[in-house]
């Protein structure tokens, strides 16, 4: 075993695994979906700080659009003094252009480990990697509220994700940042995260296994949650 594959076991897979294996023998009533449902719940309140910059930053990148614009217009073919002048405006606003990536980059590393406990961890044989203190279960069972298999690929679950991913999107992106002139780059990008994002989360949620998509609808129901009272902050 590499390094890396180290870190990745003992930092994300195995803090991972136990915690829903003592969310379903405690407090889950021994429903694995509700496990899974509570431990997005924790994932998602430990990134809350990194997630309230996140959506600031592209809140506060929505309001600057008409400068950026401005910025782009008048160095048309000038590349560096368009970046230039874009980092002086960020600098100035004290946006970090990045920031909103962030919380999406983290995902990823969380979302491979649940993969994996979802895909191996369910078999008797992996449950070697439990903690002393985690009570193990001589069996678990998969079913969500007695009828959804979250260790098989579910296209409603699937749906649902690439649903919810669009309103999220929605909520961040105006209107007024999806208009402008052909081959705006920002406009693209806009465009790309409000429509194609969904589509690809459906396509890659279609055969992986449900748990991955409930994992996902509830941390973007939460995440839609967060944007909502932030952004209600802002207009008040």
């Amino acid at each position: 075993m590499n390094i890396i594959s180290l870190i990745f076991n003992e930092a994300l897979y195995r803090p991972l695994f136990n915690g829903l294996i003592f969310l379903y023998n405690t407090i889950s009533f021994q429903d694995f979906g509700v496990a899974i449902i509570l431990l997005t719940l924790l994932i998602r309140l430990v990134l809350y700080p990194l997630n309230q910059k996140a959506i600031k930053s592209q809140k506060a990148l929505n309001v600057l659009q008409p400068q950026i614009k401005e910025i782009q217009q008048k160095f048309k073919g000038e590349r560096q003094k368009q970046g230039q002048a874009l980092m002086e405006l960020y600098q100035k606003n004290k946006i970090n252009p990045a920031g909103g990536c962030l919380p999406l980059l983290l995902q990823l590393p969380i979302l491979l480990a649940l993969y994996q406990v979802l895909w191996n961890g369910l078999n008797p044989e992996r449950l070697n990697v439990l903690y002393s203190f985690i009570s193990r279960p001589e069996a678990i069972d998969p079913m969500f509220l007695g009828f959804m298999d979250l260790a098989k690929g579910n296209p409603w679950m699937a749906i649902l994700a690439g649903i919810f991913t669009f309103g999220q999107s929605k909520m961040m992106i105006s209107k007024k940042s999806l208009k402008g002139q052909p081959g705006d780059f920002s406009v693209m990008m806009n465009k790309q995260m409000l429509y194609f994002m969904p589509l690809v989360t459906v396509f890659i949620a279609w055969n992986l296994p449900a748990g991955l998509s409930l994992y996902w609808v509830v941390m973007t129901l939460f995440g839609i949650g967060q944007q909502y009272l932030v952004l209600r902050e802002k207009n008040e």
